[in-house]
């Protein structure tokens, strides 16, 4: 290989055991951010969130503590991953997510021994922490079954239509000192006439800046924006310095409402314009999650999201 870019064909994988059975660990070729590692199952199966998937991802943290591991989800729109084999990412990185604190506790009966609630996110997570990882993967387990089979028509949540099932989970593990912490991010998969690309997905307003699907590491709260987005940023902040029509370019054009809504709220000036306009594209970023986010951050999409975790 060379510096730029790595030879993906020898990356070394080396062999690590989960759950009493043989995995790969290989560092990304991509390097999202700090030590990004994929773990992969030695036997080709298809990805799936189960019961198995919970203790895998806690003996992954049992034995590398310093790192955090999750799955994309198992259907397709609600993740940015291949689903044919199994595999986890990881990581030395503490995303934004891990930080964000729980804003409604809950208790689960029988579970009085889990610290447990909703995370304070864009996106529909609960957080589970407690210091036996049996309780966590028993808890999760049940939360996963209940949500796989759970209908909301009042919050426009529907478990399968026409036999095709739409809810699942997006789950992350990590250790808290001595603690495991499970963070269970719900997900729905349902397309609509208004939002055939998925009602929990980017919405078309938001498409001048994000229009994949939403993965793991999105939902940790790292945006991974398309590549066209380095010229055209760069191209918008340059318009909004020199007062250039933003519709009169094939680069601008696309994002000219949404950087003129913004604009007369700021001073613009050469050595501010790009920071400008990173900051406010993190703010799209963040509206992303919420439309991926099956339960509204309002009191009335929480007081549904209470619904489901009462009904477990």
């Amino acid at each position: 290989g060379r510096v730029n870019p790595p030879a993906r064909q020898n990356h070394r994988i080396v062999p690590i055991t989960i759950n009493g059975s043989p995995w790969f660990l290989q560092y990304s070729p991509y390097v999202y951010y700090n030590e990004h590692c994929i773990c992969l199952n030695s036997e080709h199966v298809p990805m799936k969130i189960d019961r198995a998937c919970f203790a895998k991802l806690l003996d992954f943290v049992r034995q590398f503590p310093h790192y955090f591991v999750g799955s994309n989800a198992d259907l397709p729109i609600v993740g940015g991953s291949i689903l044919a084999h199994d595999h986890f990412q990881g990581g030395h990185y503490t995303f934004a997510m891990e930080k964000a604190p729980v804003e409604t506790t809950f208790t689960f009966p029988g579970y009085e021994d889990v610290e447990a609630g909703i995370v304070r996110w864009p996106m529909s997570v609960i957080r589970i922490t407690g210091e036996d990882p049996d309780r966590l993967i028993d808890l999760a387990d049940k939360i996963l079954l209940a949500w796989r089979s759970y209908t909301d028509k009042d919050a426009f949540i529907f478990a399968e239509t026409d036999g095709e099932p739409h809810n699942t989970i997006t789950p992350i593990a990590r250790r808290r000192g001595e603690k495991y912490e499970l963070d269970l991010v719900l997900r729905n998969n349902l397309t609509t006439e208004e939002h055939p690309l998925g009602l929990y997905h980017p919405h078309a307003e938001l498409h001048h800046i994000k229009k994949e699907n939403i993965g793991l590491i999105e939902v940790m709260g790292l945006a991974v924006l398309p590549a066209r987005l380095k010229e055209e940023l760069a191209a918008v902040a340059d318009a909004l310095v020199s007062g250039t029509d933003l519709r009169s370019s094939e680069l601008t054009e696309k994002h000219a409402g949404w950087a003129e809504s913004f604009a007369k709220s700021y001073t613009i000036t050469p050595d501010n314009a790009l920071d400008i306009v990173k900051a406010e594209t993190g703010k799209v970023f963040a509206l992303v999650l919420e439309h991926c986010g099956v339960y509204a951050r309002s009191p009335k999409g929480q007081g549904q999201f209470l619904k489901f975790l009462a009904s477990i």
